[in-house]
């Protein structure tokens, strides 16, 4: 019976899929800038442990960071993995505060052994986020009747299905990829009005994009185990950028009434993605311990957008992460929770005026929760994330999350002997 419930949350889990689509799980200002709020790859017990993911092998979880962790699957278990995120943002200019919250559906994912030597895994991921809603007064001290108000906003974001695969090569070395199909859509609008003038028109400028394509994720394990308690394992990731299948628009309406003039005009630049670098190291301790860290490089500074190049800055990520388990083979429910604690520092694509816009650091800590009688978990961490605006003119933000992921480890493949 177990099984069966099991499964039919999965199926939910699969349903629910579809409403992430739909949701925004940011009201950052700065996405206005880009693609929006990118998501790195990571399940709710990486989250746990400040995003390290790359040099994580655990047959019992869904690493999607690094495929080359596919292989690593038990060889009796179907893996359901699903979490959502919950948070608060507080943003600051320095004079003026004030708060967003926020739900989402982050991802769904599933994996199964193909072979003694293979795992297969797919899924479903965001890859950025647009959401953003905000205005600003000015004033014409010679004209009262010319004072503006300009609101910005704009929706949307970019996901990617994917398929992957994990191979291993050799005792100690495996390899893996995913192949992703990449596409979202992104909509901003920007109005200018003037409250106080009826004789001077209003004009509302909005763009429109619409992009799909394929996105390559390529991956490398090595495990050296020294002794029966100690392993050191180094991963790494490659992504090649390219260019992206993509149809925008622009469009610029005077007037809001009937008699309104709207003109509309093709983008024809292109939109790319970057070369993204990855590479960690994890060190586990008899199945108790597991320490790693991370760094991964982005070149967003080369990738064109709407035609354009240098619209970005390089991106970069530094993570440190542990987990801890008192007693995995302890019969005590207390002995099997884990323990995770993690930091990460990163500096963020966004480019303001020329410049790198904002820097960006997180702390966070969480739990596995065993679900009794099963092999199935409940991940809950909390992370805190302050961006910090490189200079006095650029918005600070202070981000609490409550990240939720569960892990459901079926046993399909065993065989059960009947006398």
């Amino acid at each position: 019976m177990t099984k069966y419930r099991h499964t039919l949350l999965a199926l939910l889990l699969t349903m629910f899929a579809g409403v992430a689509l739909a949701q925004n799980n940011t009201n950052s200002p700065y996405t206005r800038y880009g693609y929006g709020q990118l998501t790195d790859p990571g399940s709710a017990n990486s989250r746990g442990m400040g995003g390290v993911a790359y040099a994580l092998r655990d047959k019992y979880h869904v690493n999607f960071a690094n495929p080359a962790s596919y292989s690593a699957v038990d060889s009796l278990t179907f893996i359901f993995d699903g979490g959502i995120t919950l948070q608060n943002t507080n943003f600051s200019n320095g004079t003026v505060r004030k708060n967003a919250k926020n739900s989402s559906f982050d991802y769904i994912t599933m994996q199964f052994r193909a072979a003694k030597w293979a795992g297969i895994s797919l899924g479903l991921l965001p890859y950025a986020n647009v959401g953003y809603s905000f205005g600003e007064s000015r004033e014409n001290p010679d004209l009262s009747s010319a004072a503006s108000q300009v609101t910005y906003s704009g929706d949307g974001g970019l996901h990617q299905l994917y398929l992957g695969a994990g191979f291993k090569l050799l005792k100690n070395l495996s390899v893996g990829a995913n192949i992703s199909y990449f596409w979202g859509s992104i909509s901003r609008t920007q109005m200018l009005s003037f409250p106080n003038s009826s004789e001077i028109f209003s004009s509302i400028v909005s763009t429109s994009a619409n992009l799909k394509s394929y996105k390559l994720d390529i991956g490398a394990q090595y495990t050296q185990n020294f002794g029966k308690k100690h392993a050191l394992t180094l991963g790494v990731v490659f992504s090649p950028g390219h260019d992206l299948n993509s149809t925008a628009v622009e469009a610029r309406q005077t007037g809001t009434d009937a008699n309104a003039t709207v003109s509309q005009t093709d983008i024809t630049g292109s939109f790319g993605i970057p070369t993204t670098w990855g590479g960690g190291l994890a060190y586990e301790y008899d199945q108790r311990l597991t320490v790693a860290a991370d760094v991964m490089l982005q070149n967003w500074d080369e990738v064109s957008y709407m035609g354009e190049k240098d619209v970005f800055c390089r991106r970069g990520k530094v993570a440190l992460g542990a987990e801890f388990m008192p007693n995995p083979f302890s019969r005590s429910y207390l002995g099997r929770i884990k323990y995770r604690v993690g930091a990460y520092y990163s500096k963020p694509y966004y480019k303001i005026a020329n410049q790198r816009a904002a820097n960006e650091y997180g702390v966070s800590a969480g739990f596995g929760l065993p679900i009794p009688r099963t092999r199935s978990l409940v991940s809950v961490s909390a992370q805190y994330v302050r961006v910090k605006g490189t200079t006095a003119q650029f918005l600070d933000e202070n981000t609490l999350r409550l990240c939720i992921g569960i892990t459901f480890n079926e046993r399909w493949f065993f065989k059960r002997k009947v006398d």
